[in-house]
């Protein structure tokens, strides 16, 4: 079974994550039939590790994580790597694999100049 992990880098401020909650709200309107779980590198809850076992409880046998960062920082090319290595250490059943960062998708950059344009 696939599923999906919204990863993200959290912060001090729980309001924060309010756009996270709602990416996942929208996510599972629209593709109710596939998991889906929020993680976050530090200061929020769940971990990348959490997030990969309330997926594997819920049967899910491949997971695909998604970091939702702008870009390739020093923790999506330094912390991200060793904390997804420990999950396919501790959870070998279960194939994990990953995305680029949502932010250097052509898509994702045209939606923000397509918001800036709204915004004139």
């Amino acid at each position: 079974m696939q599923a999906i992990i919204l990863f993200g880098h959290g912060a001090r401020d729980v309001r924060w994550r309010e756009p996270f909650d709602r990416l996942i709200d929208l996510w599972r309107q629209q593709h109710a039939g596939i998991l889906v779980e929020l993680a976050f590198l530090e200061m929020m809850q769940p971990s990348l590790e959490e997030a990969v076992t309330t997926l594997g409880t819920q049967g899910a046998t491949e997971i695909k994580v998604v970091p939702v960062f702008f870009g390739q920082g020093g923790h999506l090319r330094n912390d991200f790597p060793v904390l997804l290595d420990a999950c396919r250490d501790k959870f070998p059943n279960i194939h994990l694999s990953t995305t680029p960062a949502v932010g250097e998708d052509l898509a994702v950059l045209q939606a923000i100049v397509d918001f800036g344009a709204r915004a004139l």
